[in-house]
């Protein structure tokens, strides 16, 4: 199993969004970064945990746990003219972009960008180095640090 951090924007989907889905599961769709596509459509497999994080918002943080219940499959918005993730470069035959399905396990109280920058115990994270990337890998020790300690005051 892995581990990874998915953003999103709350305002367009938010871990109550994906709470309150039917059957709490949910396409994971409109990556269009390239690095982020191949994480999708090579890496991310069935199982893995994912923190949903919330950006662009007033206070970054992560907010949630979600779990890949379907591995990545062509995202069909790249076919679709009428959708803002349309790409007229992309053929049924040749995708370029892909998607995963996940599920909702868990909501956290928030554990906002602030505290995970500021912790010496998160060294490898990519968001707090670079944090453009939707999609980044999670050492598990970072994951589970963060899952554990998301209601103490410690962090």
């Amino acid at each position: 199993m892995a581990y990874w951090l998915f953003k999103t924007e709350p305002d367009a989907f938010s871990i109550d969004d994906l709470k309150n889905a039917q059957e709490q599961s949910t396409f994971w769709e409109g990556v269009r970064n390239y690095q982020a596509r191949n994480f999708l459509r090579d890496d991310v497999k069935l199982g893995d945990q994912i923190f949903i994080y919330h950006s662009s918002c007033k206070v970054p943080a992560i907010v949630g746990i979600a779990e890949v219940t379907e591995e990545a499959h062509p995202d069909p918005h790249q076919f679709d003219p009428s959708s803002d993730y349309f790409d007229e470069k992309s053929k049924p035959d040749s995708p370029k972009w892909f998607g995963v399905t996940v599920q909702f396990r868990e909501k956290l109280r928030p554990i906002s960008l602030k505290q995970i920058k500021a912790d010496p115990r998160i060294i490898d994270l990519p968001l707090k180095k670079a944090g453009r990337l939707s999609i980044m890998p999670v050492t598990e020790e970072e994951f589970l640090l963060l899952k554990h300690y998301h209601n103490s005051e410690q962090l």
